[in-house]
């Protein structure tokens, strides 16, 4: 499952979002259900990600070094911060407070597929983040990638 492409919706006053159907259909296709878990994400922003991507960011922590301070910390910032949640008959899913308040969400937001997972934006707070970050693509390609991927 490859999640991509930037989905603008609102947040109701439930705090329910409405995924794109593109996006449930991808999810489907990959998982056994289409439970979800909401996270606290980086540069103001919350993850969303299916229970399959979950496990495997889980793994890929546990195996990070315990006595380490900062995954330590980070650790207990994500897990008790994060919201296990499920679709609705509609295709939506309910944003806990928590994590409103902690991206800012109201009225409009933006969804951006990023490969295993969304991000859910605030959207005056994405724009804000794309200006600032689209013309840096090359420099960051060339960052990203390094000296990894070599021409053919």
């Amino acid at each position: 499952m490859l999640l991509t492409g930037t989905f603008h919706r609102s947040i109701d006053e439930k705090q329910r979002i409405a995924l794109p159907k593109s996006v449930r259909d991808s999810v489907a296709a990959g998982a056994s259900s289409l439970v979800f878990y909401l996270t606290p994400g980086t540069d103001g922003s919350i993850c969303l990600y299916a229970e399959n991507s979950f496990e495997k960011l889980a793994n890929r922590l546990a195996e990070a070094s315990p006595v380490s301070g900062d995954v330590r910390a980070f650790g207990r910032l994500f897990y008790a911060n994060a919201r296990r949640v499920e679709l609705d008959r509609q295709g939506r899913l309910r944003v806990p407070q928590e994590l409103v308040d902690l991206a800012s969400l109201g009225g409009e937001i933006v969804l951006v597929g990023v490969g295993d997972h969304l991000e859910l934006w605030e959207a005056t707070r994405w724009r804000t983040y794309l200006e600032a970050q689209q013309n840096q693509y090359d420099q960051l390609a060339e960052s990203a990638f390094g000296e990894s991927i070599k021409p053919r």
